[in-house]
């Protein structure tokens, strides 16, 4: 199953899926849901150059937001 077409956004998704985040398919993007505390939106077909870094910032964001609460 590919989460994306952007080969990194695809391989970062399937590594939060293994630490235990869990992914619902929207109607025109995906969503990532971490342990609920909050939702990530999967770009399906990014048309931006800059999307895969962007993606890794909100990862980073939210990671860093669940470690100091």
């Amino acid at each position: 199953m590919h989460y994306s077409k952007d080969p990194v956004i695809d391989r970062q998704v399937r590594l939060l899926l293994q630490a235990g985040w869990r992914y619902r398919r929207g109607t025109k993007h995906g969503i990532l849901v971490s342990n609920g505390r909050g939702n990530l939106v999967v770009p399906g077909t990014p048309s931006d150059h800059r999307s895969a870094l962007n993606f890794r910032a909100q990862v980073r964001r939210m990671l860093r937001r669940e470690a100091g609460a």
